[in-house]
């Protein structure tokens, strides 16, 4: 079945092409080991919530912009042994293909698709 994994994080608006830049080279890499999509969304249209909403889930600051990210895998097999090879892989050391926003505010995890294509 189906398996997907988000991703939700506060992008400094400022970095909005080196977020692209490391997004596209993450993409290719979860591909190659097995994901069947990865997609990726600058926020646009979020509304403040009263209670809680994206701003304040990965608490936003006024120079930040939300995204919002999914990657999709055959199954959670293929999403477990492909997360193992992405951490190993030179290619996404911090070094080499560095996050342009603060890691400790994402917000991710893994889901089992119930309803979908």
């Amino acid at each position: 079945m189906t398996y997907v994994d988000g991703f939700v994080a506060a992008v400094p608006t400022a970095n909005k092409q080196a977020y692209i830049k490391h997004a596209e080279t993450s993409a290719a890499l979860f591909k190659a080991y097995g994901a069947l999509s990865v997609i990726e969304c600058w926020g646009d249209d979020l509304p403040d919530g009263k209670v809680n909403s994206l701003h304040t889930a990965v608490m936003r600051k006024d120079d930040e912009t939300v995204v919002f990210s999914w990657v999709t895998w055959p199954d959670k097999a293929t999403r477990d042994a492909g997360w193992e090879q992405l951490m190993a892989d030179p290619r996404m050391q911090p070094d080499v293909n560095p996050m342009p926003f603060d890691g400790e505010r994402l917000i991710y995890g893994g889901f089992e698709m119930i309803v979908g294509p």
